[in-house]
């Protein structure tokens, strides 16, 4: 089981990578959303001059908002700078699209966007559409020192649901997942990912792909209760993103929530709703993964951190973490609030990870 970190891309943070590659953390995930965070790729880069053995990579990069020629040029540029231990991570971008007030890409348009990115990353030509035209598209100076597509650069697709996780096992090296964390879903996951493999025709060689999943993680003070305020300052914020998560589920699709959220829904529902419905997406995601905005503290409850977060002693982390290695899953990567995420990973760092 390795773990790693997802960053809330700050462009003057890069110490924060650096220590998580001190404390012995396998990858750094900088996430891409647009009107909430600095650029992924420029974090990268400065990330990349200042480290030498963690990898590096987005978690994810939004196909919605980056053409696969754009996102192709993106990382290999970062593979330049650190080649051998760049990666992608791609979705259709959940946050950076709803953020703006639109619905992530269709599936059938993310397939036919990795089936264009993946030879992109080789630095092969592809016949790429674009505004009702395809044409041949390819690195044209690709050996001139601007890029790197010689190292090669795994495709980790994101997945949240069976057609999605699918797509990772069609296209990808590895799935990036939002599953809870919980060693019994991992089952679910790999029945997907055969079966969008198998569609392919390919067989996925489960040694070397990658299969990680997306939380938080709190180490307990001995007779720390799992709600107590520590707790929630430590994971809250990663806790109430899955709240927002779960309102735009429920408000363009009508999925319902989850049992977790069944105690605060409504009160959660009647203050989004004081919000006009034109300039809703503008508030439901203020704070995300960074902090918990004080009319949403109330919503933070040990059934939402139990079932979002992993959250318990030294010892009860590391067996959690085994099991779900059992399970199939090869990595965490933890996402804490932005200004506590020191001390997070330094709990964690040292006080888990030695012994997975």
């Amino acid at each position: 089981m390795e773990l790693a970190i997802c960053v809330a891309s700050k462009v003057d943070d890069v110490d924060y990578v650096v220590r998580a590659e001190e404390l012995g953390y396998t990858h750094a995930w900088l996430a891409d959303s647009q009107m909430i965070w600095s650029d992924p790729y420029a974090t990268l880069a400065l990330a990349a001059d200042r480290t030498s053995t963690i990898r590096l990579g987005t978690g994810v990069s939004v196909a919605a908002t980056r053409p696969a020629p754009v996102t192709a040029a993106s990382i290999a540029t970062i593979n330049q700078l650190a080649p051998g231990r760049t990666f992608l991570g791609i979705g259709t971008g959940n946050t950076a699209m709803r953020i703006m007030g639109h619905k992530p890409m269709r599936i059938a348009e993310f397939d036919d966007y990795l089936t264009a990115l993946r030879p992109l990353l080789a630095g092969e030509e592809v016949a790429f559409s674009w505004r009702g035209q395809t044409s041949p598209v390819r690195h044209i100076m690709a050996n001139a020192g601007f890029v790197n597509f010689a190292d090669p650069i795994p495709l980790y697709v994101s997945g949240f649901g069976p057609r999605s996780i699918g797509l990772a096992g069609k296209h990808g090296d590895g799935a990036v997942l939002g599953i809870p964390p919980d060693p019994e879903v991992m089952g679910k996951v790999w029945e997907y990912l055969d079966r969008g493999a198998g569609d392919a025709g390919r067989t996925i060689d489960r040694s070397d792909f990658l299969t990680a999943t997306l939380t938080t993680a709190v180490v307990l003070e001995d007779g720390e209760a799992v709600d107590s305020e520590r707790v929630k300052r430590l994971c809250g914020a990663f806790a109430v993103a899955a709240l927002h998560y779960s309102y735009d589920q429920w408000r363009q699709y009508g999925r319902a929530p989850t049992p977790a959220l069944a105690g605060v829904w409504d009160a959660y529902t009647a203050l989004l709703e004081e919000t006009s419905e034109d300039r809703r997406h503008l508030r439901i995601h203020q704070g995300h993964n960074c902090w918990v905005v004080p009319e949403e503290e109330r919503f933070i409850t040990s059934e939402l951190i139990e079932a979002t977060c992993l959250v318990g002693t030294a010892d009860d982390l590391v067996e959690r973490l085994r099991a779900l290695d059992q399970a199939g899953l090869d990595q965490v990567m933890i996402l804490p609030p932005l200004e506590p995420r020191y001390e997070a990973i330094e709990a964690v760092g040292l006080q888990v990870l030695p012994h997975l």
